[in-house]
């Protein structure tokens, strides 16, 4: 954790704003519990995400905020005073506010803004954040206003994403019934053909239909980004390096984070046809990431949506509330897709499973003084033309 004299200066209360408090020491242990468990909780808010974006350069403050939690990223502006900060997939508080009429949202915005001013006297220039709140609630909106946030473009690749409610009673018959019959059909198929299903997962959750990978999940990771390379090479779709999303995969698994369900032909030691990256958060399992070998659609068009299946049992098993199937974004237009358009083919895949459209508010930001952040963003291109000139 921080020890310098900015990080101390964030846990003054300032008047007028909810009392924020640094997390540190022991009540760490906690945190995953009430940032990354609970109701509205985010993989993004976690500790393995904090620890692996530390690696990276950024500066990791903990904060709470009565029951709401904030993991803060701030990054120090090179050769000048003051910096950056945001709040990745936060706050986050008990509730889901994502749904209509949750009453979470203006608690979501309220502890926001009093993170907002406590960042800001500790000399912070610039805040964003995108906790995933309905684009309908207008407690958290008038919040913001008044806080002196403003819309930017979206941090996350997906502003908006596609919900599968689940039933309390952990029922899969009753979800199966509500999935087109075109994809039960293509399930059914693939369960004929054998695609087995191969689990890397610390969770103790047993899963009919799968079987544990017997190989160390980095190998299996590892191998999932070469499928990912292809799949987004296929969509116009760019990744950062291998590097950059094993390191965190490989955290986030440890942590019992993601689950990383593969098909493979006939066996687990057969031919691998797809992979499909979970998050396990918030009372839910979210679609990270997908990608399969096009060459094989053919012989195994059910692959996937056995994998996606296979995802939706396993957060019935767990008794989940829901499963989230990722986001569809049309780049710049942030609303469903339309026939003809890039992600509209994946958009219809996962409303075939019976997946809804999910309208979030998006990305925030709040920039307490212009000047130096002008200044700081010159700065940091300047750095980073010195670091490549340099070789650094």
């Amino acid at each position: 954790m921080p020890t310098d004299d900015r990080g101390s200066r964030v846990s003054e209360a300032t008047a007028g704003t909810p009392a924020v408090r640094v997390v540190t020491g022991d009540a760490l242990e906690r945190w995953d519990a009430e940032a990354v468990d609970v109701p509205g909780g985010h993989v993004f808010q976690s500790r393995a995400w904090a620890e692996h974006r530390a690696a990276g350069g950024w500066r990791p403050v903990h904060l709470a905020v009565g029951d709401a939690r904030a993991l803060a990223l701030v990054r120090d502006w090179p050769f000048l005073p003051g910096g950056s900060a945001y709040l990745p997939r936060g706050p986050v508080g008990p509730g889901t506010p994502w749904v209509d009429g949750d009453g979470t949202g203006a608690a979501i915005g309220a502890a926001l803004s009093a993170v907002a001013t406590q960042l800001a006297a500790a000399g912070v220039d610039v805040l964003a954040a995108d906790p995933e709140v309905a684009a309908s609630d207008a407690g958290y909106a008038h919040r913001l206003r008044g806080a002196g946030f403003h819309a930017i473009a979206e941090v996350q690749p997906s502003r908006h994403r596609m919900a599968l409610p689940l039933p309390s009673d952990g029922d899969a018959a009753a979800v199966l019934e509500g999935v087109a019959k075109a994809t039960r059909q293509r399930i059914r198929r693939a369960e004929r053909d054998e695609v087995c299903v191969v689990r890397w997962d610390t969770a103790p959750t047993e899963l009919e239909g799968s079987v544990r990978g017997g190989e160390d999940a980095a190998g299996a990771l590892e191998r999932f980004y070469g499928l990912l390379r292809e799949t987004g090479d296929r969509r116009g779709f760019t990744f950062a390096g291998p590097a950059e999303f094993i390191a965190w995969w490989r955290r986030a698994h440890a942590a019992g984070h993601l689950v990383y369900l593969e098909a493979r032909e006939g066996s687990a030691d057969g031919d691998v046809l797809g992979g499909l990256v979970l998050y396990r958060h918030g009372r839910r399992l979210s679609t990270a990431h997908s990608g399969d070998r096009a060459e094989r659609r053919r012989d195994h068009p059910g692959a996937m949506h056995l994998l996606r299946w296979r995802a939706i049992e396993l957060a019935l098993a767990e008794r989940r509330t829901e499963m989230d199937l990722g986001g569809v974004d049309v780049a710049g237009a942030r609303r469903p897709p339309e026939p003809g358009e890039p992600t509209h083919g994946l958009y219809e895949h996962k409303r075939s499973f019976g997946a809804e459209w999910v309208q979030l508010v998006g990305a925030q930001e709040r920039v307490v003084r212009p000047r130096r952040y002008a200044a700081g963003r010159a700065a940091s291109k300047a750095a980073r033309l010195l670091g490549r000139a340099t070789g650094r």
